[in-house]
Formats: structure tokens, C-alpha cells, sequence
């Protein structure tokens, strides 16, 4: 019951109306008592009658505030208690002083509390001190994305697995598009007769239909040598994880037949439009077949490719019919031009140099100013001793120009050839491809993601020896007013015998072919041996290196140079080349810095291992036997540990 005898507790605005009452009671008194007298009993019930409301109405609100605080505190102890969220307490040392009831649905068994935040992952605490806001750790069968609150040593664990769940739904259920190509197919075919043709097509049909129907695949032949093939993101995971074995599969029972026939995979994946996944598709066949096929390629819409592989030398696919018409088409873009400018990679060597002077021949040919673009700063030994002959023939030398001469000489209406390299991060003076409209790509690598744009003429054949075998084949076809003399046969010459070992490595029957006929131009195998000689210091210094090798596993050498001794790229791709002559020795591996801070690897192989797809792993490239990287913000000892990991993965979980 409400205590009315307390000291009221009323409002200001009801004292000020009672106190102006008052005064006004007064008047009445003073005129007319008696009726002051009623006005005072009217005045006084007025007053208890406020003074007990007023107080009923304080004391409800008391006690619903009461009885409201009451619930509040007993909700937030439920909540805490019973609420779908994960809540954990840690100490500055990073053990668990507490966690809510709902963290035994990850751990039912054990109590969390004195344990360290490793049990429940080992990726809370690098990040706790790294001061991330949020992190997803699994824990069993969950997902979990977690919000560390540091300051307050507290954190929230929110349940995510459905959504985890429906998200790598979406994921795998995106659409893939692939093209299937097979490679050599007319060369192969065109010879056999209408059984042996048929038969080849029935068992190719026959192995592709197998696949698709085990794997979940659609797959349509769309022409003789075409199958177009749709699946998920789901299905191609579970193909990468085998690292496409249809290839192997293709590639073995077709070569108990003795037909070399291989195939390509062109994929487009991402979550682009169908349209876009087609020219994805479409675009990543073009960039397999470029590096020679026998290898998949997988491009997204961001244009990251993937690539599984590559397991064997390209087939000679190049015929007298496509050098011809090849070599057809530059003489119309040289005749089209009004100069012609040639340059070939940084730091070039005996075939970037010799190919430029074929492209300089051609130019001269066609009645047409050439020019060679070159960096005297950028020369190793042999290439130096190639240049201080040129340097003696005082009209060859004078078509040289440095970078910034070529400047000056070129416009939109030059035609730039590139030689011996198609990626613009590699050319002499890379701003040069922006200066003119008209740029043509001829070159022996498989081709890579980086890649010049909007080339107008590409002749990439990376089955061929050098890019100075590929030249050589195009200068029988120019005009025949075109005359070679020694010194310029003898530069193309010396591009084949370095890129081939001196006729040892890639070397196919169209190789001896160039090299005859750069002979019968008066090529002097003598003065390419001069080239090739070396000084003795440097001699000395790869023993240094070759003497540091040790074979890791199964015919693979690795040589690691000496913490802080600086090697050129030359000197370790020549311990490469001569580790690769060692008994036994099936690949190798040199490892070195160099005098820009960074680590470069050089890898050589006969074969039988695919360096090409282990350089690449570390964002290098090159040939199946031939190929490099360099590293940067990397140690010898960390690029050891990468290269041996990768070659680990190579080896036991097949080539990609």
C-alpha cells in the first residue's frame, strides 16, 4: 500500500499552482472569510487528491522499473548463456579464462577453460597479434568466422557453415566451357587411307566418350578435329586434381599405334556470360596450341591461366607451305612500311642477335631502311665478340641503333619485328611498342600469359630450334636479289648452334636444313667457335658452381651458389647446360644471385622432366628443356626450399 504520509514527492509545476492557490486564498480571506473558509476545504481535498495520485503514479513506475531491470539483467544472463554465438574469454597469455555454453557444440567433450586458443585454432593467435579484426577458422566440420574484440582479450564465434555451404554450391555449380582440340590431326590424317582414318576417329571418339560419361562431362564433336565439351567448376576441380590423365591416356594408346596424335584443352571458367566463357574457351586453345600442345589451358575473366601438361617436345607441325606464306606476309608489311626497326630481348644472345640481322636482310631486300635496336651495356662475353665483328663491317654496323636513337626513328607507319621473345616486359625498349601501329612476333618459346598486344603478324613455333632457324627458312623466300654475306650467315648460324647445343638439343630436320643453307651462303663454323670461346675467369667460376651440385632425387641435380656471391644469368644457365652432360644427370637446376638483388634459377633437362612447368610454377617460363625464373624478396635458401617443393609435387603428383 502507498505511504501518503511520506514527504510528498510532487512535480514543480503542481507546488507553483498550490503556492499561487495560497496567495489567492488569502485574498478571499481578506474580503470574504466565509468564503475563504470553503475555498480552503475545496483547496485541501484538491491537494490530497493530487498528493496521492502523484505518489501512486511515482511508486508504479518504481517498481516497473524495478521489475523492468529485473528481466533485462536475467535476458542478458540468457543470452549469454543460451544465444547461437560462440563467446570466448582469454588471458594476455592466450589461454581461456571462459567460454559460453554454446561452444560445446564444438567441442561436447572437454572443457575449453585453461587451454590455449590453439585448441580451438592455430590461426587465432597470429592474428590476435597481428590485429586483425576477423578471421575464419574450420573446426571440425564448421565454419566459423570469428571477431576478435583484442582490447577487451574477447571473442565472438558465429556459426557459417550453411553459408559456407551454399556459397561452395554456387561455386561449384558455375558453368565451365572447354574446347577440345586434337592436335596434328590433318597432318596425321591426310596420308591414311578411309579405314585407317575411321579407326583413328573411333578410338579417340571411343576414349573421349568414356571420359565425359565417367566424369559427368557433355561433350559434341563439333568438326574432325573439335569436340566442344560443358561441365561444372565441380567437375573441372576434380579434373585438375588429376592433372587431366586423358592426355596421358590419349597420348599412350595412340602411340602404340604409332600415330602421334595428342590433345589440347582450351577451358573458360569464371563467373562471366556464356559468350565470354566461349571466347575464354576459345582464347585459352589458342594459348595451348601456342606452346605447343598436348596440354590444357585454363583461363578465368580476370585473365589468370592456369596450365596441366606439356609432358612432351611439340610435334613438328611448320611445313615449306606455312614458312612460305609466312614469309609472303612480311614482305608485304616491310614493302607497306616506310622503315623497318627489329629488336629481340634484354641482354640478348647469339639467336636474338643473328635473327635480327635475317629481319634487317629482309628489310634490305624489299628495298626498305632497316634498323636494329641494341644496348651496348646489355652484352655477355660471346655475344660482345659477335658484336666487335659486326662492329669491323662498317655498313652492317651502321643499321645498330641504341633505344634512344630508335626513338627517333620510328613512327606510326614503322613496322617493329620482335624476335626471340613475345613478352613486352622482355624487349630492348618496351615503349617502342607504343610508337607505331604495325608490330610482328617471331618466336621459338611457348607462348605465355604475358604476351604483346594486338601484334599484326605472329610466328610463334616453339618445336623449332631458335628464332634464327625460323628467319633463315623465311629469308629463301624473299626476293632473290637478297644476298647474305658471311658475317651475317656466320650471326644467324651461331643463333642455331648455342640454341641447340651445337646441334644437340631440339634439334629437327629442318634445322640441318637452315644451317645448309646458311652455309652455302659462306657461313664459317670456324668464326662461330670464336664466338663461342670463353674467358678463363668465367670458365673458373662455373666450376665453382658445377663442383656446388648434388643430386636430389632421381637423376635431378641442384647447384646452389654461395650466399652473397653474385652470378650473370649466362654463367648459371652454362653450369645448367654442363651439369645436364653428367652421368646420370636428367635435369638440373643452378641456383645463384644476381647483381639486382634478386635470385635467378636457370633449368635445363633432356627431356624426360618438364622444366618448363616447374620454372613456370615460380613465375618463370621458357622450353621443356630450356627455361628460367627469377625471384625477388627471396633467398637462396628460400628458393632451394620452393624449387624442391614444387619438383616434390611434379614428381608424385604428375606433371602440370
Amino acid at each position: 500500500m502507498p505511504n501518503f504520509f511520506k514527504k510528498p514527492k510532487l512535480s514543480s509545476h503542481l507546488w507553483v499552482i498550490y503556492t499561487l492557490s495560497v496567495l489567492f486564498l488569502g485574498l478571499i480571506f481578506y474580503f470574504e472569510w466565509k468564503l475563504g473558509l470553503v475555498m480552503t476545504a475545496f483547496l485541501a481535498a484538491s491537494v490530497y487528491y493530487s498528493v496521492r495520485t502523484e505518489q501512486y503514479l511515482i511508486n508504479e513506475t518504481e517498481e516497473y522499473i524495478s521489475t523492468l531491470s529485473h528481466r533485462v539483467k536475467k535476458v542478458g544472463e540468457e543470452a549469454l548463456m543460451e544465444m547461437p554465438i560462440g563467446i570466448v574469454l582469454f588471458s594476455e597469455d592466450f589461454n581461456i579464462e571462459w567460454a559460453n555454453p554454446y561452444m560445446n557444440k564444438f567441442y561436447p567433450q572437454d572443457t575449453l577453460v585453461g587451454e590455449s586458443l590453439n585448441e580451438i585454432s592455430d590461426k587465432l593467435i597470429p592474428n590476435i597479434k597481428e590485429d586483425k579484426g576477423e578471421v575464419w577458422i574450420s573446426v571440425e566440420n564448421y565454419q566459423l568466422q570469428t571477431v576478435i574484440k583484442k582490447n577487451e582479450r574477447l571473442l565472438y564465434l558465429f556459426d557459417r557453415t550453411k553459408q559456407t555451404e551454399i556459397q561452395n554450391l554456387y561455386q561449384n555449380d558455375r558453368t565451365v566451357l572447354a574446347i577440345i582440340f586434337l592436335d596434328n590431326y590433318e597432318e596425321i590424317t591426310q596420308a591414311m587411307d578411309d579405314t585407317a582414318k575411321s579407326h583413328i576417329n573411333s578410338q579417340v571418339t571411343s576414349i573421349l566418350n568414356q571420359w565425359s560419361q565417367e566424369n559427368g562431362v557433355y561433350l559434341k564433336r563439333s568438326s574432325q578435329d573439335k569436340f566442344f565439351a560443358v561441365m561444372n567448376q565441380q567437375i573441372l576441380s576434380k579434373l585438375e586434381r588429376s592433372k587431366f590423365d586423358i592426355l596421358d591416356e590419349v597420348r599412350e594408346l595412340i602411340s602404340d599405334k604409332n600415330v602421334p596424335l595428342t590433345l589440347s584443352f582450351g577451358i573458360g571458367v569464371g563467373e562471366a556470360s556464356l559468350p565470354e566463357l566461349g571466347e575464354l574457351a576459345q582464347s585459352s586453345l589458342d594459348l595451348a596450341l601456342g606452346r605447343g600442345g598436348d596440354q590444357v589451358a585454363i583461363k578465368d575473366e580476370n585473365g589468370k591461366v592456369r596450365f596441366y601438361g606439356g609432358k612432351t617436345n611439340p610435334m613438328e607441325k611448320r611445313t615449306r607451305v606455312r614458312a612460305r606464306v609466312i614469309s609472303h606476309a612480311l614482305k608485304q608489311l616491310v614493302q607497306e612500311a616506310d622503315k623497318v626497326l627489329v629488336m629481340g630481348h634484354k641482354n640478348p644472345d647469339m639467336d636474338s642477335i643473328g635473327a635480327c640481322i635475317g629481319i634487317l636482310k629482309v628489310a634490305q631486300a624489299n628495298d626498305k631502311d632497316g634498323f636494329v635496336v641494341y644496348d651496348p651495356d646489355e652484352m655477355n662475353t660471346g655475344v660482345q665478340r659477335l658484336m666487335e665483328e659486326i662492329q669491323e663491317n662498317e655498313q652492317l654496323y651502321s643499321w645498330f641503333v641504341s633505344p634512344e636513337e630508335a626513338h627517333e626513328v620510328v613512327s606510326k607507319n614503322t613496322l617493329l619485328v620482335v624476335v626471340d621473345t613475345h613478352k613486352p616486359s622482355l624487349v630492348i625498349e618496351e615503349r617502342l611498342l607504343n610508337r607505331t601501329e604495325h608490330v610482328v612476333v617471331i618466336d621459338h618459346h611457348r607462348r605465355a600469359e604475358e604476351f604483346i598486344d594486338d601484334p599484326t603478324l605472329v610466328y610463334m613455333e616453339p618445336y623449332a630450334s631458335s628464332t634464327a632457324e625460323l628467319v633463315t627458312e623465311m629469308l629463301e623466300y624473299q626476293p632473290k636479289k637478297l644476298k647474305l654475306n658471311m658475317l651475317e650467315s656466320t650471326a644467324l648460324l651461331a643463333g642455331i648452334i648455342v640454341d641447340t647445343k651445337s646441334f644437340t638439343l631440339r634439334t629437327g630436320s629442318r634445322t640441318f636444313d637452315a644451317a645448309s643453307y646458311l652455309r652455302s651462303k659462306g657461313a664459317d663454323t670456324v668464326l662461330v667457335q670464336k664466338f663461342m670461346k670463353e674467358d678463363l675467369d668465367v670458365y673458373v667460376r662455373r666450376s665453382r658452381l658445377i663442383e656446388r651440385a648434388q643430386v636430389y632425387r632421381e637423376g635431378i641435380a641442384i647447384s646452389k651458389a654461395e650466399t652473397g656471391e653474385t652470378y650473370g644469368p649466362v654463367i648459371i644457365a652454362q653450369a645448367a647446360d654442363t651439369l645436364l652432360t653428367m652421368s646420370g644427370i636428367v635435369a638440373s637446376f643452378v641456383i645463384s644471385e644476381r647483381s639486382d638483388g634478386r635470385i635467378g634459377i636457370s633449368a635445363r633437362s633432356l627431356g624426360d622432366v618438364n622444366v618448363q612447368v616447374i620454372m613456370e610454377s615460380m613465375n618463370g617460363g621458357g622450353h621443356l628443356t630450356n627455361a628460367a625464373t627469377q625471384l625477388s624478396d627471396s633467398s637462396i635458401e628460400d628458393a632451394e626450399d620452393q624449387l624442391k617443393e614444387i619438383i616434390d609435387d611434379y614428381l608424385e603428383g604428375g606433371t602440370e
